[in-house]
């Protein structure tokens, strides 16, 4: 929730603008923080707050699922979620509550699920950006594992959809062609036109053209440098320029 988010709305009216179990996080903590957009006050919430809401609260619940925090998710967790130092308290709030509410994972997922559910683009930068939190420290955990595949499951993606998106952050099997979705038996010029492909739609200028936070912008950058490690190694092998 980056500067200027927060704007003209007090904090129940976040929560009545965003709904559900999102809303009822978001309104609870936003306090005397305020919310800026144009129009009527309970009209459609931007995406930006959806967004960021929903990544923070399932962030602090996978931070519950193998019961500890280390500085090095704390500070992946910094870079992806930025915000105004004055706004950190908000955050952090907000993080701490959806540690410990009584509303499920599953609540929040789903939620995210139905907001974005003509843009499955954005569900897969969620998963994104809890698997970047998720192995700061090195590895993933059984627990956090459990818990993303359950977090995909709920956005609709399926175990060749997660599989992708984890090689950009775990070696599953060391297979740069996973990381693009590929087979092994591709062409070269089949893995220059996928590799062209991802750039075009992985490209942190499309979310900065869309609207979508900083947090958004963060996660396809890293999506990017992952996906150009992934062809640069396969050129290499094949003698590609």
């Amino acid at each position: 929730m980056t500067s200027g988010l927060w704007g003209k709305l007090g904090g129940a009216g976040i929560g009545m603008a965003l709904g559900g179990p999102l809303g009822a996080l978001a309104g609870s903590v936003a306090g005397h923080y305020l919310f800026d957009r144009e129009g009527a006050p309970f009209g459609r919430t931007p995406r930006a707050v959806a967004f960021t809401t929903g990544l923070v609260a399932l962030a602090a619940k996978m931070a519950k699922s193998d019961g500890v925090v280390v500085p090095s998710e704390i500070e992946a967790f910094g870079r992806v979620v930025q915000v105004e130092e004055a706004e950190r308290a908000g955050i952090e709030r907000l993080f701490n509550l959806a540690k410990t509410t009584t509303a499920g994972f599953e609540a929040y997922a789903g939620q995210l699920a139905a907001t974005f559910r003509d843009e499955p683009a954005l569900l897969e930068d969620v998963l994104d950006g809890l698997f970047h939190i998720a192995t700061a420290d090195g590895a993933i955990h059984e627990g956090e594992e459990r818990y993303l595949h359950a977090v995909a499951e709920i956005f609709g993606l399926d175990e060749a959809a997660f599989r992708r998106i984890a090689a950009r952050h775990v070696r599953l099997a060391d297979d740069p062609y996973l990381v693009l979705g590929l087979e092994h038996g591709a062409d070269d010029a089949a893995v220059k036109a996928r590799h062209r492909q991802l750039v075009g739609e992985n490209h942190p200028d499309r979310a900065i053209a869309r609207g979508l936070p900083e947090e958004a912008i963060a996660i396809a950058t890293n999506r990017l440098a992952a996906i150009n490690a992934a062809y640069d190694r396969i050129a290499a092998e094949r003698g590609l320029r």
